[in-house]
C-alpha cells in the first residue's frame, strides 16, 4: 500500500516506517503537526520537541513533507473520542486529508506503543478519510523493543528528559544506544517506561536504514523546562544542523520482506484464509448441525442480565434482497421492547447464504451501531430457502439502575491499526467487549468477556 507517515522526529515513528517497509508497504510522503510559538506544547497527542529539524527529515528521506500548524487544542479527552471542533485531532484530520488529496495514500504508519488514547484518536481520523493504520509497535514489549531499534542501525538520541533519575545535565544529546543499560535501570529500580511511553523521555532519530542522507546537528542548547530538585524536565532547542550524504543506499538490504515483527502474524492470518477454504471445499465435514430455521425467539434473562434473542431474518421484508432483508432483521430486534437500544447489544452470532452479501449486508447493519460495536462472528450457512441471513443476538441491559453502591461499566476493544498484537477491525464489530457489575460494598466483581477471534467466539465467565 502507498503510506503516508506520521512523524515526530523520535525513534517510535521513524521504527514504525521500517516495519511498514519490511511489511511490503512503501512509504510515499511524511507528515508532521508542528506548535505555533513553542517548543513544547502541552499535547495530549504530539511531540513537538525538536521540531525545529523536521524539515531535514525530507531530504534525508527524499519525500514530499507536509506540515500543519497545531491550532487546536485537548478539548475531548474521554475514552472514546468524538469528532470536536477545535480539538486538536482535527488538525490531524486536515493534514491527513490532504495529503490523502495529493498523494493517494492508503494507509498511515502510527509509531503508537501503549497510548490507547493516541491510538483511538488516530484510528477516529484514519476511519473518516477510509485510511487503514498500520501500529506495528502497538502493544510490543519495551525492553525487547527497544533493543530491536537499537540493533536495526537506528540512531537517536535523548532531546528531552522529565523523570527521576534523568538529568538535563547529563542525558541530553546522550545517543539512545548508549542510555539503554541505564534505561532498564531506572525501569527496574523505579518502574520507568523503557522506551519512554510514560513521558519520562522523548528522542531525536539522526539516522536510520531508511535515510539516504543522516541528519547532523551543529549547534544546540538546553532549555529547562522545570527546575525540579528530583525530576528536572529539560530539551535540546536545535539551533543549526544539515544532512549528509551517506555512503551507500541500504534501505533494501537493511530491511528485506518478512523481517518485521508482525510477520508470523500475518502469516497466521493466512493459515487462517487457507483453512476457510478447505471449509468451502468440505462443506459436509464443516458444517454445523445448528438448527437455523427457528422464528424469532427470547431466552429468559439470566440473573446476571443476560439475555439471547435468536432466529431475525428479514423474511418479512417486502424486498428480498440482502439489504432489505437485513433491515427487517434490525426491525425484529427493535420490536422487543427495551432492546430498541442498539447499544444493549454485546455479541451477535450473524448467518449469511452467501457471503457475496457481506458487503451490501455491512452497509446497513454499520449504521446500526455506534463508535463501539458489539463483538460478532459471521460464518456462510445453508438457511431454509428465500432467507439470506439470520442474527442472534446477546444483549444486556448495562443502563439499568442496579442497587445503591453498585453500577455497570461497559468496556469495548475496538482495535482498527493493522499490528502484531492483535488481528484488525475488518468491518463493524468490535474485538472484544466486556460488561462489568461492580458492587463496592461486597468488593466483589462480575464480568463476562466477549472475545472475537479471527473465525470463532468464546465466552470466559469470572
Amino acid at each position: 500500500m502507498k503510506v503516508v507517515a506520521l512523524i515526530s522526529g523520535g525513534k517510535d515513528s521513524c521504527y514504525n516506517m521500517m516495519q511498514c517497509v519490511a511489511a511490503g508497504h512503501r512509504i510515499v510522503a511524511l507528515a508532521n503537526l508542528r506548535p505555533a510559538h513553542t517548543d513544547e506544547l502541552d499535547s495530549y497527542m504530539y511531540q513537538t520537541v525538536g521540531h525545529q529539524a523536521i524539515e531535514l527529515y525530507a531530504d534525508a528521506m527524499d519525500l514530499p513533507l507536509y506540515r500543519r500548524t497545531i491550532q487546536g487544542s485537548s478539548l475531548d479527552t474521554s475514552r472514546d473520542y468524538r469528532e470536536t471542533e477545535g480539538d486538536e485531532v482535527e488538525d490531524l484530520y486536515q493534514l491527513l486529508h490532504l495529503v490523502k488529496e495529493k498523494e493517494g495514500v492508503e494507509a498511515v504508519s502510527v509509531g503508537a506503543i501503549l497510548s490507547d488514547y493516541q491510538r483511538v484518536r488516530v484510528e477516529n481520523v484514519c476511519l473518516r478519510l477510509g485510511l487503514l493504520p498500520l501500529a506495528y509497535l502497538w502493544r510490543r514489549d519495551q525492553e525487547s523493543l527497544l533493543s530491536e531499534m537499537i540493533s536495526s542501525d537506528l540512531h537517536a538520541i535523548l532531546i528531552k528528559v522529565a523523570a527521576f533519575g534523568l538529568d538535563p545535565e547529563k542525558h541530553l544529546g546522550k545517543p539512545l544506544a548508549d542510555m539503554e543499560p541505564y534505561l532498564k535501570q531506572l525501569s527496574q529500580k523505579y518502574g520507568v517506561h523503557i522506551c519512554g511511553e510514560g513521558g519520562e523521555y522523548e528522542t531525536f532519530t539522526l539516522d536510520c536504514p531508511l535515510f539516504k542522507k543522516k541528519i547532523i546537528i551543529d549547534a544546540a542548547e538546553t532549555v529547562i523546562h522545570s527546575a525540579d530538585a528530583f525530576a528536572p524536565v529539560g530539551y535540546l532547542r536545535f539551533t543549526k544542523m544539515h544532512t549528509e550524504s551517506k555512503d551507500v543506499d541500504v534501505v533494501a538490504r537493511a530491511l528485506p520482506h518478512g523481517s518485521c515483527p508482525c510477520q508470523n502474524a500475518i502469516d497466521k492470518m493466512t493459515e487462517e484464509v487457507e483453512y476457510a477454504d478447505q471449509a468451502e471445499d468440505n462443506q459436509h465435514k464443516f458444517t454445523s448441525h445448528c438448527d437455523l430455521s427457528l422464528s424469532p425467539s427470547c431466552s429468559s434473562r439470566s440473573s446476571r442480565g443476560y439475555q439471547w434473542i435468536c432466529g431475525l431474518n428479514g423474511l418479512q421484508s417486502q424486498d428480498p434482497g440482502i439489504q432489505g432483508q437485513t433491515s427487517a432483521a434490525f426491525m425484529q430486534l427493535q420490536s422487543k421492547g427495551k432492546y430498541k437500544e442498539m447499544k444493549n447489544i454485546i455479541l451477535v452470532h450473524l448467518y449469511v447464504k452467501n457471503m457475496e452479501d457481506f458487503v451490501p449486508l455491512n452497509a446497513v447493519y454499520k449504521k446500526h451501531f455506534d463508535i463501539n460495536p458489539p463483538a460478532r462472528v459471521c460464518v456462510q450457512a445453508p438457511l431454509p430457502a428465500g432467507q439470506l441471513l439470520q442474527m442472534d443476538c446477546l444483549l444486556h441491559d448495562w443502563t439499568e439502575p442496579l442497587a445503591e453502591g453498585c453500577f455497570n461499566q461497559r468496556e469495548a476493544l475496538h482495535v482498527q491499526s493493522l499490528s502484531h498484537w492483535a488481528p484488525a477491525n475488518i468491518g463493524p464489530y468490535s474485538q472484544a467487549l466486556r460488561v462489568r457489575k461492580e458492587i463496592p460494598k461486597r468488593e466483589t466483581l462480575s464480568s463476562i468477556y466477549l472475545l472475537l477471534p479471527i473465525y470463532t467466539s468464546a465466552l470466559l465467565f469470572t
